[in-house]
C-alpha cells in the first residue's frame, strides 16, 4: 500500500509542529527593539565595545537621563550587550533604586523623595513624615519609604532627588523639593593638595621606592592585630598572606556598601578624608600585587561618589597608581551586597546573590580570579599603622583588647556621630565619655551593639567590653560597630519589628529559610500577642539553614527581646 505523502486532495499534511507558526509570522518572536530607544542607549553608553559586567552602570546611566527604565530601553540595552532580555530585566528588577516602567504603565513622578524608615529615623519621627508629605507636596512628587541611608546621626533623614536633608521636617523637605536644586551637597574635605601637605602618599611612595617590602607590611599588620572593620573581624594580615599565595592575576574589591542600619562610619571617612582611604587601598594593592581595584559604593552616597571620581582622577594624573586601574562601581539599593560574595556578583553585573562557600574570594573571587576583599575603614587605617608602628594601633584597647573601633553612634544620646574609641569600651563609657551622655529627658534602657543584626542588650548589661568575640555569649556581636542607644521612651517590641521588616525587605530571596522566614516573622511580630514558641522555632530554622549572614542573623534582635525584655511581652 502506497504511503500518503499528503499531496493528494484532503490528505492531512505532516509537518514540523513549529513550521506553521514560523511561516505565519512576518517578524521574529518576542519584543522588537525600538530603533529610537536603541539610538538613545548607544548615545548614553558611548562608543563600544560594551561590557556585560557594566550592566548596572549602564542601567544607572539610562535612569539618570530618563528618570526611569522603560521596557524599550531595557530591550535596547539587551541588544547592545548581546544579552537576553530576561537577564537584563532580572538584574534591573533586583535592585530597589531602579524604577522599571512596563508598557502601559505611567512613569513615576518627576521628583522622588525617599524617607528613611530604619530604626533611628523611625525613632525620630520618620513615620509622621511619610504620612503627611504626599498631601503636602501633591502628585508631582513621589514619596517612598527607604531603608537606612547611612546618616543615622542626623535622623530623620530623607533624600530629595540626590540631595539629602538631615533632621528633616515637613517644611525643610517641601522647601528643598520646591527649590529645584536636588544635587548632592558636597561637604568640606581634605583634597589632594591638603592631604599631601600633611605627609600624604609618603608611605605609598616609600613602598614603590623599595623602602618597604610586602612581607614587611604583612608582618606589621599581623603584629598590629588589625581586623576587618566590615563586620566579620577577620585578621587583615592573614588575609594578605593567603592572597599572596594565590596565582596571578589577582584583583581587589573594596566594600563601600555599608547598608547595616545604624552604620555610617565609611561615609564619614570618604566624605572627609578620601585620600587616606585611597592611599591605604593602593598600599594594600601593591602589597598583594593586584592588577585592578574595584570600589563598590552604595548608591545612597552620591556626595562620596562625586568626591571619589574627582580625587581618583587626580591621583591617576599624578602617577600614583603606577598603571593600576581603579574602577568605581555604583550599587543600586541592595543591603545584601554588603556581603562580600554578593558584592562580587554585583560588580560582575549580576543580581547580588551570595555565593556558597568554599571556595572563598581569596581563591575564586571576582571574575573567577583570586580577590582581596576589604572594608573602607580597614584600609583607611593602613597608613597610620605603617607610619606609627603596629604598637600604636594595638595599644589603643581597654581590658586587654587590641586596637579601636569607629563606632557609629545614634539614637537617644546627646551627641551622636562617629566616635573613635578603644576596643573593649563599655556602652556606659561610650555614652558618657564620647557622646555627652543621654539625650535630655531620656533614661538609658538598652542598646544595639552591632547594628540591626547584632542583637539588643538591656541597660543592666552595661559593663560588657564591646569588641570582636566579647558579645557572642549574650547572643550578640559587634559587627561594624553600629551602636543604637534606646531609652525608656522606646517600645522594644516595635524596635524588633522595625529591624525584622528591614530584613524582610532586604532578603535577596535566594533561600527559603530567609525569604519566607523573615516574612512569617514580621506577620507574627505584628500581632499584639507573640507566639513565643513558634517564633523561637522559626528563628532557629533561619539561623541553621540560611545561606548567608542575613538570614542567619536576622532573628538576633527578636531572640534578644524574648531573652532580655520579658516584661515587654506581658
Amino acid at each position: 500500500m502506497a504511503r500518503d505523502n499528503g499531496s493528494s486532495p484532503g490528505a492531512e499534511r505532516k509537518i514540523h509542529p513549529g513550521a506553521g507558526r514560523r511561516q505565519a509570522l512576518a517578524f521574529p518572536k518576542g519584543r522588537q527593539v525600538d530603533a529610537a530607544s536603541l539610538e538613545e542607549v548607544h548615545a548614553l553608553l558611548g562608543e563600544g565595545p560594551y561590557k556585560g559586567d557594566l550592566l548596572i552602570e549602564y542601567l544607572h546611566l539610562i535612569q539618570d537621563a530618563r528618570g526611569h527604565l522603560s521596557a524599550g530601553h531595557l530591550q535596547a540595552l539587551a541588544e547592545a550587550l548581546k544579552l537576553p532580555m530576561a537577564e537584563v530585566y532580572e538584574v534591573a528588577s533586583f535592585y530597589a533604586h531602579f524604577d522599571i516602567v512596563l508598557d502601559g504603565e505611567a512613569p513615576p513622578a518627576p521628583l522622588t523623595i525617599r524617607v528613611c524608615d530604619s530604626l533611628t529615623c523611625e525613632m525620630m519621627g520618620a513615620q509622621a513624615l511619610l504620612a503627611t508629605l504626599p498631601a503636602r507636596l501633591g502628585p508631582a512628587v513621589r514619596v517612598v519609604r527607604a531603608p537606612c541611608m547611612g546618616r543615622c546621626d542626623c535622623a530623620p533623614v530623607a533624600e530629595v532627588g540626590h540631595r539629602h536633608v538631615d533632621r528633616a521636617t515637613l517644611a525643610s523637605l517641601a522647601a528643598t523639593a520646591e527649590s529645584g536644586d536636588h544635587h548632592p551637597v558636597i561637604p568640606d574635605y581634605a583634597d589632594y593638595e591638603a592631604y599631601v601637605a600633611e605627609g600624604g602618599y609618603r608611605t605609598l611612595k616609600a613602598c614603590y621606592d623599595g623602602g618597604h617590602t610586602p612581607d614587611d607590611l604583612v608582618a606589621r599588620l599581623e603584629e598590629s592585630q588589625l581586623k576587618g572593620k566590615g563586620g566579620a573581624g577577620f585578621p587583615s594580615g592573614v588575609k594578605w598572606k593567603i592572597l599572596r599565595q594565590q596565582a596571578k592575576p589577582r584583583l581587589f574589591a573594596i566594600n563601600a556598601d555599608e547598608g547595616e542600619p545604624g552604620t555610617f562610619k565609611d561615609r564619614y571617612y570618604l566624605e572627609r578624608d578620601p585620600h587616606r582611604f585611597l592611599e591605604g587601598m593602593l598600599i594594600a594593592a601593591w602589597a598583594a600585587e593586584v592588577e585592578t581595584c574595584y570600589v563598590y559604593l552604595r548608591d545612597e552616597y552620591p556626595a562620596a561618589r562625586e568626591i571619589l571620581l574627582k580625587e581618583i582622577s587626580r591621583i591617576e594624573a599624578e602617577g600614583l597608581t603606577q598603571g593600576r586601574r581603579i574602577e568605581l562601581r555604583r550599587g543600586a539599593g541592595a543591603y545584601i551586597c554588603g556581603e562580600e560574595s554578593a558584592m562580587i556578583e554585583s560588580i560582575e553585573g549580576k543580581r547580588g546573590l551570595p555565593r556558597h562557600k568554599p571556595p572563598y574570594p581569596s581563591e575564586v573571587g571576582l571574575f573567577g580570579l583570586p580577590t582581596l576583599t576589604h572594608n573602607v575603614e580597614t584600609v583607611y587605617w593602613l597608613r597610620d599603622i605603617i607610619e606609627k608602628g603596629p604598637a600604636w594601633y594595638a595599644d589603643q584597647g581597654r581590658r586587654g583588647r587590641k586596637g579601636f573601633h569607629s563606632f557609629s553612634v545614634s539614637g537617644r544620646v546627646r551627641e551622636p556621630g562617629v566616635k573613635v574609641a578603644p576596643a573593649g569600651v563599655t556602652i556606659r563609657e561610650l555614652i558618657e565619655e564620647y557622646c555627652g551622655g543621654m539625650a535630655e529627658g531620656h533614661s538609658f534602657a538598652g542598646y544595639l551593639p552591632g547594628g540591626a543584626s547584632g542583637g539588643i542588650l538591656p541597660a543592666r548589661l552595661d559593663d560588657i567590653p564591646i569588641d570582636f568575640g566579647t558579645l557572642q555569649d549574650y547572643g550578640c556581636f559587634i559587627g561594624s560597630a553600629a551602636v543604637v542607644v534606646l531609652s525608656d521612651q522606646d517600645d522594644i517590641k516595635a524596635v524588633a519589628l522595625n529591624l525584622m521588616r528591614f530584613f524582610e525587605d532586604e532578603s535577596c530571596g535566594q533561600c527559603t529559610p530567609c525569604r519566607n522566614g523573615t516574612e512569617k516573622a514580621v506577620q507574627m511580630m505584628s500581632q499584639e500577642d507573640w507566639d513565643v514558641p513558634l517564633l523561637e522555632e522559626l528563628s532557629h530554622v533561619m539561623m541553621d539553614a540560611s545561606i548567608c549572614g542575613l538570614g542567619q542573623a536576622a532573628p538576633n534582635p527578636l531572640l534578644c527581646v524574648l531573652k532580655y525584655f520579658p516584661e515587654a511581652l506581658k
